[in-house]
């Protein structure tokens, strides 16, 4: 099989997440807590539906960004970074007060896995993206949104349960991440993006009917002032990438006009990476690193962004 064709064929199987992790928020005032801390209607959600959702500083920034979804009434788990699980947990707690909820992490009982085919380990597979099946063997599926055509998702388990599926490569696994156009926050970019910048409400990560959340004043601003200046690109390279790596424009290469939000890299299918730029920057020739950089070329998003439709 030639390069090309091995590109082109959509990966089957799954992949334990190291580098995710998994906060549980349990209590008869979870729901309520999370509602006034994320970025998206959690309340509303049920046990049928997952939600993707930020979490903000007071300022609008993300600091971290969550698929969070009912594990059993008054139980919500939210799976994040595992870098910024320590963080997370802490300042959750720290906004508990006199609420009926505990944050605590729930990484050492539950492991994460990601799946990709027409088949999710357990055999149930939700019709939609963001939607939650549980299957008769336990632990629940969350459906993403597709890659390369074809379904995928995470598993949560209990972390002593078996697998019974083909090995998917965590670094396959990333490259579908960075391509579906979902950025998940990491380490390097904790506090770099107000959700916008980074296509969060394109792909279902906020709502706007909601009430009141930290930072929800600016992220409110930023969608009705008018034009968003920055969003969220997808770049190939030949050289691999890493979230938080500046990006310089050939228009103005005296300072930086955009930031990696996500990069992954594979033998299969090369170098990968969502980048958070300047939208008068789109069209210019990029570089990544310094002025002088790998050169980054256009990849078409799996979604329209609004201007850009015609």
């Amino acid at each position: 099989m030639n390069q090309a064709a091995v590109a082109t064929t959509p990966p089957l199987g799954a992949v334990r997440l190291h580098d995710w992790g998994i906060l549980r928020a349990r209590g008869e005032d979870a729901t309520t807590f999370l509602q006034g801390q994320l970025t998206h209607d959690v309340a509303s959600a049920g046990l049928k539906q997952a939600r993707l959702a930020g979490y903000c500083t007071a300022k609008g920034r993300l600091l971290a960004t969550f698929i969070v979804w009912q594990a059993a009434p008054n139980e919500w788990l939210l799976a994040c970074s595992v870098e910024l699980l320590p963080a997370m947990l802490k300042r959750l707690s720290m906004f508990v007060l006199r609420a009926r909820c505990r944050i605590s992490d729930a990484s050492a009982e539950l492991a994460l896995w990601g799946w990709t085919g027409d088949t999710p380990p357990g055999g149930l597979l939700p019709t939609q993206p963001w939607e939650v099946a549980r299957p008769e063997t336990g632990g629940q599926v969350i459906r993403l949104p597709d890659g390369l055509g074809q379904p995928r998702g995470l598993l949560a388990l209990a972390a002593d349960q078996a697998v019974e599926a083909p090995a998917l490569s965590a670094d396959t696994w990333r490259w579908l991440e960075v391509a579906s156009g979902v950025v998940r926050v990491v380490g390097a970019t904790s506090e770099a993006f107000v959700p916008q910048m980074v296509n969060l409400e394109l792909v279902g990560g906020v709502s706007f009917k909601k009430g009141c959340y930290p930072g929800q004043e600016v992220v409110a601003r930023s969608q009705y002032r008018g034009t968003l200046k920055r969003r969220g690109y997808l770049f190939s390279s030949e050289t691999a990438l890493q979230p938080g790596l500046e990006v310089f424009s050939s228009t103005d290469p005296s300072q930086p006009a955009g930031l990696v939000a996500l990069a992954a890299a594979c033998p299969e299918r090369g170098a990968l990476a969502f980048v958070e730029l300047k939208r008068a920057e789109a069209q210019a020739e990029l570089h990544a690193g310094t002025p002088d950089g790998p050169l980054l070329t256009p990849t078409p998003l799996p979604y329209a962004l609004p201007g850009d439709e015609d």
